[in-house]
């Protein structure tokens, strides 16, 4: 039995960069031996099994055939003959299929530390077509390191232009693509996931509404960078730079997706965009069955973020409504990341990134001054059912009156 530690503790640590989470591969050992040394078996597809005391993940070195459609569809072999080779060549990357011994020695026989050097995520294989999960990992891992300079090899590329092409993506399953998509924009450049896909063709399959938006235009007068799909994928960024939660850069993502429907003659005027863009993000969140915060949120922002913007300009009747849509007296955090989103997306545009957003803070102080009216005294009046919420919503109405007078 020999173990090594394998993939991203490998890659990490040559980066220089902090290693979360570490993997191991055992070779030459049975099923039987790792549980005798105490090993708690999961996963039932391939052997893997928890270390007694780290609780750290060793899985048997093991090969693979593909024998179906999709991420699911492999056949695994796992045995004492199976070599470290054999296990790290299934693996993606040249840069995760590198391992070491308990000494530190490095095994690199597909290159990876070449890869490293010079910023290159390359396939190990000509077997990574076989995998659509991959082109998500792929596009994920260059948002990952895009601040340290690396880029998808061209050879890669082209197989996640052949593996968009040939119907395998649509083989993925709604929770392994969320699982990807949200990792991915959670990390420091999400931007650079939505241009990787969109670069091979992964995009059009995956969020045709996306990428409907690229080489559509705006008014130059609002939006200097003019092209929507442009837009988003500042918006994007910006949610990033401003270490924005999941739910607000899923929003950001989809904010403008009624900007696709535009007929051209329209250009680049988008009239009523928020309500057109409805039906496309609830299809976008129905299709990854993104968690219902992030579905909520992203319907939300969709049609609301204008009034965002128009904030001051807004009758207190208006942000009533704005306010009560947003449920702020039992939900203030939500609205909170409305507030973000839209003024994410008034930074995102080109020379506006450090505009002053002061919607913002008039939009938290509208809300507190509904959320402060008390209730109790109108109880004490006699109000009760149906005419008590006519009561509140009137008094709420009288507070933000006096709020935009005082403002």
């Amino acid at each position: 039995m020999r173990i090594y530690k394998v993939g991203g503790a490998v890659r990490d640590r040559l980066l220089g960069i902090p290693v979360t989470d570490i993997d191991w591969v055992v070779v030459g050992a049975t099923t039987e031996e790792m549980l005798a040394k105490g090993f708690r078996p999961v996963g039932a597809d391939f052997p893997v099994f928890l270390h007694p005391k780290s609780g750290e993940e060793y899985a048997l070195a093991r090969t693979e055939r593909k024998s179906g459609r999709g991420y699911g569809g492999f056949t695994f072999h796992a045995s004492p003959e199976v070599t470290l080779e054999e296990d790290l060549i299934r693996r993606d990357l040249t840069i995760n299929a590198m391992a070491e011994d308990d000494q530190q020695n490095l095994i690199d026989p597909y290159h990876g530390q070449r890869d490293l050097e010079a910023r290159l995520l390359r396939h190990v294989s000509p077997a990574f077509a076989e995998d659509p999960l991959r082109v998500l990992r792929v596009a994920r891992f260059a948002a990952r390191y895009a601040a340290l300079g690396f880029t998808v090899a061209p050879e890669t590329l082209e197989l996640m232009r052949q593996l968009s092409e040939s119907g395998e993506l649509e083989a993925l399953t709604p929770e392994r693509s969320w699982k990807e998509i949200s990792r991915a924009l959670m990390e420091d450049q999400p931007q650079v996931f939505i241009e990787v896909l969109r670069a091979c063709g992964a995009l059009k399959v995956l969020m045709p509404e996306v990428d409907a938006l690229f080489g559509v235009p705006q008014p130059p007068a609002h939006h200097p960078e003019i092209d929507t799909g442009a837009h988003t994928l500042s918006v994007l960024e910006q949610a990033a730079l401003h270490k924005q939660p999941l739910t607000v850069r899923w929003a950001c993502l989809l904010h403008d997706l009624g900007k696709g429907l535009t007929p051209e003659e329209e250009w680049p005027r988008h009239i009523a965009h928020e309500f057109k863009g409805l039906k496309l993000i609830k299809a976008v969140n129905e299709r990854f069955k993104a968690p219902r915060d992030c579905q909520e949120l992203a319907m939300l922002v969709g049609e609301y973020h204008t009034h965002g913007h128009r904030a001051l300009e807004l009758k207190p009747s208006t942000l009533l409504e704005l306010l009560q849509s947003f449920d702020v007296y039992r939900r203030p955090q939500r609205f909170e990341e409305f507030i973000a989103a839209c003024e994410m997306d008034a930074r995102g545009r080109e020379g506006l990134e450090e505009r002053s957003y002061p919607q913002a803070d008039y939009l938290r102080g509208a809300s507190t001054a509904a959320r402060t009216v008390a209730v109790q005294p109108l109880l004490e009046k006699g109000f009760k059912g149906p005419e008590l919420g006519e009561a509140i919503k009137r008094e709420r109405l009288k507070a933000l009156k006096a709020y935009k007078e005082q403002v």
